[in-house]
């Protein structure tokens, strides 16, 4: 298949095209995303700068959508109110969602050999904090979220259940078991699949994608990180999406289109702006 017209299209909803790992070759980096059927690409803050550069990236390409948001890992070098900046680039009209934002336990102060138990309070609070200026934006905007959960999902719900009437969320890079994608079907939220689907140690992870209806998964590369097989390893970019996808829709028992057409549309309703 040569031309976009024959193949199956796709859209790549979380990357971080931002990074220095793609200045260098950029525009070769869209051409095989074109080439491979990644018609669409959402570019993912994780700082006020790295959401800036989301903006001009999406300014700069057609294909290219933003994310804007201060990732929890780095909640404790944030602003002390971050909603100011966050609502302003809310305005953009390429900047599609509000993340990610949420919370992560598993790379606390206390497992990086950086600080104690207190340290590791304070970093949660902070967190918390940072995660709770993002909804109240996000539900002001009219924007939905891209949740980062890692070993805080009790937390995180926590969090979200005063906002679920006022936003969607998309917990993204899922790698739980089926019992947690019960517990985010219940209320119909969404979740977004990497590279990890095609990792050999990640049955667990195949099982909990069987049990989730199409109409509540989207796809990503989470690039630069978690190149799909046969490219485990190297470095992620939006056409490696396609390899994941194989994948999913083996697991999912449908043919690549159903797929595309199944998780465009569900872009599309997610992501507003699209």
């Amino acid at each position: 298949m040569n031309s976009l017209e024959t193949q199956v299209v796709f859209y790549d909803t979380h990357a971080h095209l931002d990074y220095a790992d793609y200045a260098a070759d950029m525009e070769q980096v869209l051409a095989r995303a074109r080439a491979a059927g990644v018609s669409r690409i959402i570019t993912i803050g994780t700082s006020l700068t790295s959401s800036a550069r989301a903006i001009e990236l999406s300014e700069r390409h057609p294909e290219i959508y933003a994310a804007v948001a201060w990732h929890p890992n780095e909640a404790d070098q944030a602003p002390e109110d971050i909603r100011p900046a966050l609502a302003e680039m809310a305005k953009h009209p390429k900047v599609v969602a509000i993340g990610e934002t949420g919370l992560d336990y598993f790379y606390l102060p206390s497992a990086r050999g950086a600080g104690t138990a207190e340290d590791d309070l304070r970093h949660k609070k902070c967190q918390a904090r940072l995660f709770a200026q993002h909804l109240e934006v996000a539900a002001e905007a009219g924007l939905n979220c891209v949740i980062h959960q890692r070993s805080a999902l009790a937390d995180v719900l926590s969090q979200l259940a005063p906002f679920e009437q006022k936003l969607r969320v998309v917990f993204h890079c899922f790698g739980e078991n089926a019992s947690v994608a019960r517990q985010l079907l219940a209320k119909n939220w969404l979740m977004s699949f990497t590279g990890i689907a095609t990792f050999k140690n990640a049955q667990s992870v195949r099982e909990a994608l069987a049990s989730i209806p199409l109409q509540n998964l989207m796809l990503e590369t989470d690039c630069p990180y978690l190149a799909p097989v046969p490219n485990r390893g190297k470095r992620c970019e939006p056409a490696f999406l396609v390899d994941t996808a194989r994948v999913i829709a083996q697991v999912k028992q449908c043919s690549m289109a159903e797929l595309a057409t199944a998780t465009r549309a569900n872009a599309h309703e997610f992501f507003r702006k699209f």
